[in-house]
Order: structure tokens, then C-alpha cells, then sequence
């Protein structure tokens, strides 16, 4: 584990020389504290793909594909606290699998618009409606929206406000030439579609066709005027899913004739960034209003595809000179972001679990951020990997997260038996991941799992660095208790 104590000393110093630095150093004060800089991904695996990601009041809502029947959403003052945030179930679909959820608002209530598989039937776009202005709900489904000819396949839906009408982007299969398209559709209503949706755009460019002709999860950006369909072109399942852009030129919306397509894609891998297949997408604005930026999903590595392997990643776009939007290289995971202009939030207070016995800290050991990361013992040293923010589950227990993997504090398997290992999983709320913190006396306490009834034990009594953390019938010796500062 040389590599790893390595690269904690380095980032120990790097800290302190910063510090050094800003106490050498004087300059003006702002007047008002930036967010916290950011790394992508600002999600992690599973629930990443398709992302949605507006900011309303103070906060920022994030919604994207689960791969189950539920929709759920995260919320944050901070593009940063994203990684932590919990999952909150805002919609049950009654489905098998939900893709791409798209949250909007329309005069006092918000719309999420998912894609629904099941039962054997055709992948559709369904509605729920907000009851009042929380984007948390509660929602209230509305059912489907009939988008094509006899209840057939329509998914990535986007609401698009256009000539003071509303109309609905998806993508469909043309019955002309079976090619996956985009459409528009007029809308009666928030939650209606007033008539089948019309072809505006097919894949007919050869950068459109690498390992599949598709063109798919549209979404409208408008500015002085304009207004663009960005959207997602070839096939998910290669690392050549990019994004091309429409623009309106005036005219019936529903007719393609009224729709440019610029000949060439504006967001694409970047092998150098090790960013493969950037693409369905939304664009969000600052908390200040003054800058756009752009939340999609990415691969890795080039041989990921369309499943739980994508992550979520933003960055600022900027505009050229012509007024298009000019969105930019995806940047890589190492490349730290300042938080979104007007950003004043700061992440939630972090604690130190410290060992009794051991006087190691728990730890993101090897700085894993997939679920299933494993934690153990380290020495305290003032890291992210160290940093867990401890929120209310109710009950009278709690959710513990890291804050640098987003995960949190789990009883893998759902195992009950003294012995049981501890993981991080994507925080879902289950009793799994909730524990009692119990005081037992001189700044200790005890943390037991609510499934398993066990305790956070340091297994085997170890004390050098890396020493395994299990659950253990509760007894209250030293190997048990842990400072929470």
C-alpha cells in the first residue's frame, strides 16, 4: 500500500502549502463566498445515466435513469453535495424500468416525464404532476401521452416552450424507414398530447450512424432569440454517442423543413480526457442566471455502453461569436470546476469516526466512488476519503455518506449474522444503511445497524492502518466505540 500512503502525503502537503500560501498572502475579500470546486462525476453509478439537472430556489434537483420502477431525485444547495445527496422515491411508475426523466415546470407545477417499460408493452413517455411548488412533490401521476400511432414506442421526452406554445421532443422509430428520430409533438397541456408527433430530424449523417443510426434524448436551449434542439446522436452502446444541434429557422415547428441541421456534431469523446460517449443531456443555468451549463452522461473507457456504467458530469459551456452555443471538450475526471457563478452554499458539516481501540479513522479505503466500496481503518488524516456527513433517517437513526465516493454506509447482503461486512452502496434509505449512534460515555458512542441489530466493530482488534471494519453482537468494549467529531 506504498502508492497509497504516498498519495496521501502528498495531498497532506499540497494542503498545507495552501494554507501556508493564503496566510503569506493577502488579497481582496469577496463579498460573498463561492460554492465549493467540484470533480466529475457530480453522480455516480448506477442511477447516473440521462440526467435532468435544473436549479430552483436555492437548490438543484437532479432526476435520471434507475433501472427500476421508481423515479427518484436528488437534491443539493451544491453541485458538489450532489455526490452524498440522498435518493428520495418521488415516483412509483408501476413499471419494470424507468429511462430518462425529464423534470419542467409549467406555470405553478412542476412535470417529470419518464419513459416506462413493461409488462410486455411499448416503451412509453408518462407524466406526473406535481401538487404544488416543490419539485419533491408529491406527485400525482397523469398517465401516458399518446405520442404515436397505436400506442407505440416514444421515449426521451422533453418539454419544449416554442412561439408561446408547448410542444414535446422524443425519439421514435419512423414507420417510413424504421430510422430512430427525433419528433415534436403539440401539446394541449402540460400533461396532453393535442396530436401524434412529426419527424424533424433523422439520422442520415455518417457521424450519426457509428454503431447504430439513432437520434434520441433532444433538448431545447434558448437564447437572444434562437432557439436550438441539441440532441444525441449514434448508438449508446459505443463510445462514439455524441451530440448534434437543430436550430429553428421559423415557420410550423412540426415541419422539418423548419429545422437546420449543423453538419457536423458539438460534443464528443475526448480520448485524451478519457471521456467516451458524452451524450444525453440537459442544460441548466447558474444560481446567478449568468452562465449555462450542461449535465451528461459519459463512459470511462471505450468499451462501456448504454448501462449502469455511465456517470453524470457538468461543466460551463460558453458561446460563439455567431451566437451558437460552443459547449466545449468534456473535461476529464481529474479536472477540478469552480462551482456554477452565484453559488453561495457550502457542503454540510463533515465528522471524523475515529476508533477507540484502533485511534484509526474510517475510511474510503483506496478512494473507491463505485457501490460496493470497501471501508476500513486509516490513520486520521484530514481527507475526503475520512470526511462522513451524518444525516437524519427518522426513527431515530442515521445515514451516514462519505463525502468524497457519495456512498453511503451499508450492511452488505443484508447479512445478520456477527461477522457481517460493511460496504458503501448508493444511499437508497433502507434500514441497511441506517444506524443508531448511541452515547456510551466520555465522547464515545456506539453505532448499531438497524437491519442486522449488530455493531460497527474493529474487527480482529487491529491497529495498523487498513484494519478491517465488520458488525459484531453489540458488547461495549473499546473495538466498539467510536469518537464522532
Amino acid at each position: 500500500m506504498d502508492w497509497r500512503r504516498a498519495r496521501r502525503a502528498l495531498s497532506a502537503l499540497a494542503a498545507g502549502i495552501v494554507i501556508l500560501a493564503v496566510g503569506v498572502v493577502a488579497g481582496p475579500r469577496p463579498a460573498a463566498a463561492a460554492g465549493p470546486s467540484f470533480t466529475n462525476p457530480v453522480v455516480g453509478t448506477p442511477n447516473s445515466g440521462d440526467p435532468t439537472l435544473v436549479y430552483y430556489n436555492g437548490f438543484y434537483y437532479y432526476v435520471a435513469t434507475t433501472w427500476s420502477s421508481n423515479v427518484v431525485m436528488r437534491r443539493s444547495s451544491t453541485i458538489a453535495g450532489l455526490k452524498s445527496a440522498p435518493e428520495q422515491v418521488v415516483v412509483q411508475t408501476g413499471g419494470t424500468t424507468m429511462w430518462a426523466p425529464h423534470l419542467e415546470m409549467v406555470g405553478s407545477r412542476w412535470y417529470l416525464y419518464y419513459s416506462v417499460e413493461g409488462f410486455n408493452a411499448a416503451r412509453r413517455t408518462h407524466v406526473a404532476e406535481s401538487a404544488g411548488t416543490d419539485p419533491l412533490g408529491p406527485y400525482t401521476v397523469r398517465g401516458i401521452l399518446n405520442l404515436m400511432p397505436n400506442n407505440g414506442w416514444a421515449i426521451d421526452a422533453a418539454l419544449v416552450k416554442l412561439n408561446n406554445a408547448l410542444y414535446m421532443t422524443f425519439s421514435a422509430f419512423s414507420p417510413v424507414d424504421n430510422l430512430q428520430s427525433l419528433y415534436l409533438a403539440p401539446m394541449s397541456n402540460a400533461w396532453t398530447a393535442g396530436a401524434f408527433g412529426s419527424r424533424i430530424s433523422a439520422p442520415t449523417l455518417s457521424w450519426e450512424k457509428q454503431d447504430g443510426a439513432v437520434n434520441e434524448g433532444g433538448f431545447v436551449l434558448q437564447r437572444n432569440g434562437r432557439t436550438f434542439m441539441t440532441y444525441s446522436a449514434s448508438h449508446c452502446n459505443g463510445p462514439n454517442y455524441k451530440l448534434g444541434m437543430l436550430e429553428y429557422k421559423g415557420g410550423d415547428p412540426l415541419a422539418q423543413a423548419s429545422w437546420t441541421k449543423f453538419a457536423n456534431p458539438i460534443f464528443q469523446r475526448s480520448d485524451a480526457n478519457g471521456v467516451y460517449g458524452p451524450g444525453h443531456h440537459s442544460f441548466f443555468t447558474s444560481p446567478d442566471g449568468t452562465e449555462t451549463w450542461i449535465a451528461y452522461h459519459a463512459n470511462s473507457s471505450a468499451g462501456q455502453g448504454c448501462g449502469t456504467t455511465r456517470t453524470t458530469r457538468v461543466q460551463k459551456i460558453s458561446w460563439n461569436a455567431d451566437g451558437t452555443p460552443n459547449l466545449g471538450v468534456p473535461v476529464s475526471t481529474s479536472t477540478v470546476l469552480a462551482a456554477p457563478s452565484g453559488e453561495t452554499g457550502t457542503l454540510p458539516a463533515a465528522k471524523k469516526i475515529r476508533n477507540r481501540h484502533s485511534g484509526l479513522c474510517l475510511d474510503d479505503y483506496n478512494y473507491v466512488v463505485t457501490p460496493g466500496a470497501e471501508v476500513r481503518q486509516w490513520t486520521c488524516n484530514g481527507l475526503p476519503v475520512q470526511d462522513w456527513l451524518i444525516s437524519d433517517a427518522g426513527g431515530g437513526y442515521a445515514q451516514i455518506a462519505n463525502r468524497h465516493s457519495g456512498l453511503c454506509l451499508d450492511d452488505k447482503d443484508f447479512a445478520t449474522a456477527a461477522g457481517a461486512v460493511v460496504q458503501q452502496w448508493t444511499c437508497n434509505g433502507l434500514a441497511v444503511q441506517q444506524w443508531k449512534v448511541t452515547d456510551v460515555g466520555g465522547g464515545y458512542s456506539t453505532l448499531t445497524n438497524r437491519h442486522s441489530g449488530l455493531c460497527l466493530d474493529n474487527y480482529n482488534f487491529g491497529t495498523a492502518p487498513g484494519a478491517e471494519v465488520r458488525q459484531w453482537t453489540c458488547n461495549g468494549n473499546n473495538a466498539q466505540q467510536w469518537t464522532i467529531a
